[in-house]
């Protein structure tokens, strides 16, 4: 498992709510590469509660939708917008349990359009959550030009 570097740290104000380790009321996210998927492993914080103890399915519709950007800037080497998102929340995700991993692959390309499939896990390993995420993705250019994508790809990996 390779860790993933967070290239926009560089950007002034960059304070993403999925991906900004400066963002204090954010999910601080971080990925590895995984052969064909990317990873998450996250610890639950208790602002982020939704029923007494359990996760709110919205933040974890937010986990599920960063992952899946990460995938499009990882696996298609561009940048993209979400442009659907189908999510399953199949059980709880407690709060007081340890960290939860999230998977992600990209399973097709249609056009502009990206599948990407994301499932969430509990601490047990238990499957909680599935979503198929549909990305729009942005030509290269346009994502380096407009859309803050670094123009080495190396960036997003240790030297």
């Amino acid at each position: 498992m390779k860790k993933i570097k967070n290239p926009f740290n560089k950007i002034p104000d960059y304070n993403c709510f999925g991906c900004s380790p400066n963002n204090q009321l954010g999910l601080k996210m971080e990925f590895f590469e995984d052969g064909e998927e990317i990873v998450s492993f996250w610890e639950p914080v208790k602002h982020f509660n939704g029923y007494v103890n359990v996760l709110h399915g919205g933040i974890q519709s937010s986990l599920i939708d960063e992952i899946a950007y990460w995938t499009v800037l990882i696996k298609l080497k561009t940048s993209g917008v979400t442009a659907r998102l189908d999510v399953r929340l199949k059980k709880p995700l407690y709060m007081d349990k340890g960290k939860i991993m999230l998977r992600s692959k990209l399973v097709e390309v249609k056009g502009r359009i990206a599948m990407i499939a994301v499932k969430i896990f509990n601490f047990e390993k238990e499957l909680c959550a599935i979503a198929n995420v549909y990305y729009y993705t942005y030509p290269l250019d346009e994502s380096i030009n407009n859309l803050c994508y670094p123009a080495n790809y190396s960036e997003f990996f240790e030297s």
